[in-house]
């Protein structure tokens, strides 16, 4: 038992995760779509549990893109609802499990509880070491990346930076995500394939792996699943391996 722990390669150290399929797992069982949302944070508690047994650094989680204000006002409405739950909730287990919490995104349009619940939970859990939890939240990837090149444009014209000098260092150095390594795998579930506006500079060499399965229904297996696909891919980031592929 002991060779086989020991011959398992390192597990990944960031994994983030596109949660999709919370309306479709309502659907097929006749209920409304907030019935799935609830559903979908005992997958979160489930996930981040098995994030930190599998020895994983930081779980970057989607709950909220900048996109979903869009949706029906009952249904965000519901889904702020469950944030609110979630951060009340849940916080003082992930601070005993030595989970440090960090949000990403625009908290310009969360409501001022909210904004305050996420303060005292970062300031809470930030030095915990177990894992990271990472929740982007009111979070669009085009938005963060221009931002961060106006904070750029902003910083050159004030002659804090010379224009010259700008390279991937500096954006990165201004997105969200400035302190926290970008993801080596993403994975998104219900099947659909594309990134939805997540990550997208941050994702530029992460590995991405689909799933079937609705997010309410993701377990550990399905994430451990995952990993080992990760761990059969060969990562070049960009170069050639001495086979010449």
């Amino acid at each position: 038992m002991r060779d086989a722990q020991e011959s398992r390669p390192a597990p990944p150290v960031h994994v983030a995760i596109i949660m999709d399929g919370n309306g479709r797992w309502a659907k097929a069982r006749g209920l409304p779509r907030t019935a799935g949302h609830r559903k979908g944070v005992d997958a979160v508690r489930r996930t981040v549990e098995a994030a930190r047994e599998l020895g994983l650094g930081y779980l970057t989680i989607f709950s909220f893109s900048s996109e979903n204000w869009r949706r029906p006002d009952d249904e965000v409405s519901e889904l702020m609802g469950l944030l609110r739950y979630y951060l009340r909730s849940e916080i003082a287990e992930l601070h005993k499990a030595g989970v440090r919490l960090r949000v990403i995104g625009d908290r310009r349009r969360l409501a001022p509880d909210i904004v305050r619940l996420i303060d005292n939970a970062e300031s809470l859990t930030r030095g915990n070491t177990a894992l990271t939890l990472v929740v982007a939240l009111s979070y669009g990837s085009r938005q963060e990346i221009v931002q961060a090149a106006r904070r750029l444009a902003e910083d050159a014209a004030a002659g804090r930076i010379d224009a010259c000098a700008i390279d991937e260092a500096a954006l990165s150095a201004r997105l969200f995500t400035h302190d926290i390594p970008d993801p080596d795998l993403i994975v998104r579930t219900s099947g659909e394939k594309r990134l939805s506006n997540f990550l997208l500079w941050q994702s530029a060499y992460a590995e991405l792996v689909f799933v079937d399965t609705l997010w309410p229904d993701f377990t550990k297996h399905d994430l451990e699943v995952a990993i080992e696909e990760f761990h059969r891919r060969e990562r070049r980031f960009g170069a050639t391996t001495a086979g010449g592929r």
